[in-house]
């Protein structure tokens, strides 16, 4: 009953969250939304202990599928984001063939060059993928009317609510996925990867598993990037994007499933609100390589840590005694 007092006070929250915002605010509320699946994908990759330069570019692929199959074959906009997360996660498939047959820091260089390979292509071939200058007017989600709201998709505040149900859907998933059987086996995986398969556990297996369906994720975010700006190019998925995804989960830290999400939070309005605000948005690399030195040096467990020790802190309550400490005389007179 508390836990869902709780989720339905968050809901209130995230849905009257966009009235209060301006125009500007509202739409770098939609990119944060995005985002935090973006994050969160990268973290169910990172379960089993590998860690990738290319995540970005997969999330591209998602972005690029959906907005040619939208373009190209007509599909509805809905029906084609889901087939972009699929393509997304298909590439993925392909790919792990030659990923995993390393580990450690040969798979992230082997991630980034097979994702500068991607890019390369999108470059190279002006037909479909439209060159360096990429794609454009990708077709928008079409309006609906639900009786009690119209959503009407130029404005930031429709397209929050979409992408807002989506990815909270995808959280859930991905949360489910991570308590179950197979998500214990990815974290078995990344701490004892030898004794997981001396026990018979299919140790590639489950890491292409965990690529495959972290890439769909991406792919999907990819799509619902692609359908709110309009237009996508090589250059919106180049290592620099991926560069801020790997700050947003080390800042926040990759020990639980909330760290990397509110890593992506408190940067984002660090970059989008204090930095803008102030004028050092061209510093942002800058300013980005800083936090994530100070955050390896000073918080090596990310902005998670923090909250756990505020949490243990609320906890205890005055007066009750912890477990395994006698009671002082005075409570026993």
């Amino acid at each position: 009953m508390r836990n869902l007092t709780l989720i339905l006070c968050v809901a209130a929250a995230l849905i009257a969250l966009p009235h209060g915002l301006s125009f500007s605010q509202q739409e770098v509320l939609v990119f944060l939304t995005i985002n935090i699946l973006l994050v969160a994908s990268y973290r169910l990759l990172t379960l089993t202990g590998e860690w990738s330069l290319g995540h970005v570019v997969i999330m591209g692929v998602g972005a690029y599928a959906s907005a040619l199959l939208s373009k190209k074959l007509g599909l509805f906009v809905p029906v084609s984001m889901l087939l972009g997360g699929l393509t997304a996660a298909l590439v993925a498939y392909i790919l792990s063939f030659p990923l995993f047959r390393m580990k450690g820091f040969y798979f992230l260089i082997g991630s980034f060059a097979a994702g500068e390979v991607i890019r390369l292509l999108w470059k190279r071939f002006r037909e479909p993928f439209g060159g360096a200058k990429g794609l454009k007017r990708i077709d928008s989600m079409p309006d609906f009317d639900l009786g009690f709201y119209a959503f009407e998709f130029f404005e930031p505040v429709s397209y929050y609510y979409f992408a807002l149900l989506v990815v909270a859907v995808c959280l859930w998933v991905m949360w489910r996925l991570e308590r179950s059987p197979v998500g214990l086996t990815f974290h078995a995986i990344h701490w004892q990867d030898k004794l997981a398969e001396a026990a018979g556990v299919n140790v590639r297996g489950y890491r292409t598993l965990a690529f495959v369906v972290a890439s769909g994720f991406a792919g999907l975010s990819g799509a619902l990037l692609a359908h709110y700006i309009g237009t996508i190019n090589p250059n919106s998925f180049d290592v620099e994007q991926m560069v801020f995804v790997l700050t947003w989960a080390i800042v926040g830290g990759t020990a639980t499933f909330y760290g990397p999400i509110l890593g992506c939070i408190v940067l984002t309005i660090l970059n989008e609100i204090i930095l803008r605000e102030l004028g050092f948005e061209q510093a942002r690399p800058v300013i980005y390589g800083l936090i994530l030195i100070l955050s390896i040096l000073f918080l090596p467990k990310g902005l998670e840590s923090l909250v756990e020790r505020l949490a243990a802190r609320f906890r205890k309550t005055p007066g009750k005694p912890e477990l395994g400490t006698a009671p002082d005389k005075e409570a026993r007179a």
